[in-house]
């Protein structure tokens, strides 16, 4: 029963990841996957069971936010094609890729989590310093790895995801000349978790097309990144050892911070993906197609409204409690689900199966949130190298074999060949 209550925790986490990262299928870019990485960071801090991250739920929010929406700079559809080859080596080039772009996802949310819980009023972290070291390590290995040696992931997609290597390395970096040994091992256990769902993901989603599933498997493989990126995070985070006591943000910090989570985000993802202009170019099938963008437009502004304005009223207080917490994590949650039924055709009569499974989804984090779970366990603070190359390694050949399996299990299914066979 015991090992049940601590697993709830973990689960919570992962589900609510990969609800938002599968919602961020939408919308896409940096501000859908920032908007889904500051739901994942509010579900770690509804089930730690610790008050003092509570007061800092909106600075969690926010790092996760930064952190898992940098990856969105990444082009990742060739790659996608490539795991989709007939051949070995192409196949597993894109799963294995895959696992590394994954990877950078859960390596910059985990990071950056891990070093907001850490910071204390006796041990800051030097955010400033910090993220000048990440820009210049993201534009260091661009321009060394893309510009100068000629690495290319993806042509001729961007090849963003150097900067985001650069920037990974340099926090770690940073991390371990600070002794930040917790930070650095929610960032690797969040990297390994979310490369594995993303390669794992690309092959469900191999499957499905291989076998005709009437169903959106693209979104399989986002539900898949986020829930083992979700899994990888907190299992970091409640495996590892944290200060006692974390200082309450300072007033202007929090309002700050919550400006940027519940208004900045949410209109980005308007601007882009919910103006009129778009939405009669995404749903110009529809016969009524400007009267469905001009009501699902005004409809989508009073929603983001309505979540802005609750949000703030509710946390105009000093300090927050785990209800207060639970209430800001499902509105987001609720109104990213929200905004995802109308952007693709709500009011034009278009309602997709995958929305409906967010709902249930929802439902299910509502019941499992109420159920009593053990309090956080605080575990190891040390950092086994070994082990860890070990993971690494093995995540590599579960991909090979991955590999293996699909190209045994179709033949053309329209692919791509990155080292082309002839």
């Amino acid at each position: 029963m015991k090992a049940t209550k601590r697993t709830i925790p973990l689960l919570i986490v992962a589900m609510a990841l990969a609800t938002a990262w599968a919602i961020r299928g939408q919308f896409g870019h940096e501000q859908g996957a920032a908007w889904a990485g500051a739901i994942g960071g509010l579900a770690l801090v509804v089930v730690s069971q610790r008050r003092d991250w509570y007061d800092k739920m909106i600075l969690v929010a926010l790092a996760s936010a930064v952190g898992w929406g940098a990856g969105g700079m990444i082009s990742y559809g060739m790659v996608v094609g490539y795991g989709h080859a007939d051949n070995f080596i192409n196949s597993f080039y894109g799963l294995a890729m895959l696992f590394v772009i994954g990877g950078l996802f859960g390596l910059l949310g985990g990071g950056l989590v891990g070093l907001t819980l850490d910071s204390t009023s006796d041990n800051k972290v030097k955010w400033g310093p910090l993220m000048a070291e990440m820009v210049a390590g993201g534009l260091i290995s661009y321009y060394f790895l893309v510009e100068q040696i000629g690495f290319k992931m993806t042509p001729p997609r961007s090849e963003v995801w150097a900067v985001c290597l650069g920037a990974g390395l340099a926090m770690l970096w940073y991390m371990a000349r600070e002794k930040r040994n917790s930070p650095i091992r929610v960032a690797f256990f969040s990297m390994l978790g979310a490369g594995i769902g993303f390669g794992f993901g690309n092959f469900l989603q191999i499957i499905g097309k291989t076998w005709d599933v009437p169903f959106n498997m693209w979104n399989v493989m986002e539900y898949s990144i986020g829930f083992f990126g979700g899994l990888g995070m907190a299992y970091g985070v409640f495996s590892s050892q944290w200060p006692k006591e974390s200082p309450k943000p300072k007033k202007w910090e929090n309002w700050a911070s919550l400006l940027i989570v519940a208004v900045l985000i949410p209109l980005i993802v308007y601007r882009e993906t919910l103006n009129y202009d778009y939405l009669v170019g995404r749903l110009e099938n529809l016969p009524n197609v400007e009267s469905v963008a001009f009501t699902t437009t005004s409809v989508a502004a009073l929603i983001l409204l309505l979540m802005a304005g609750t949000i703030f009223w509710k946390l105009k207080k000093k300090n927050f409690s785990k209800r207060d917490v639970a209430y800001v994590f499902f509105i987001l949650l609720f109104a990213y689900t929200s905004v995802s039924y109308l952007v693709t055709g709500l009011f034009g009569g278009i309602m997709e199966i995958t929305h409906h499974l967010y709902l249930i989804n929802i439902l299910v984090l509502f019941i499992v949130y109420r159920i009593k779970t053990e309090p956080i366990v605080y575990g190891n603070a040390g950092i086994d190298i070994k082990r860890w190359i070990f993971f690494l390694l093995a995540s590599v050949v579960f991909m090979a074999l991955l590999a293996v399996l699909a190209i045994n299990l179709h033949g053309d299914i329209g692919g791509h060949d990155r080292f082309p066979l002839n």
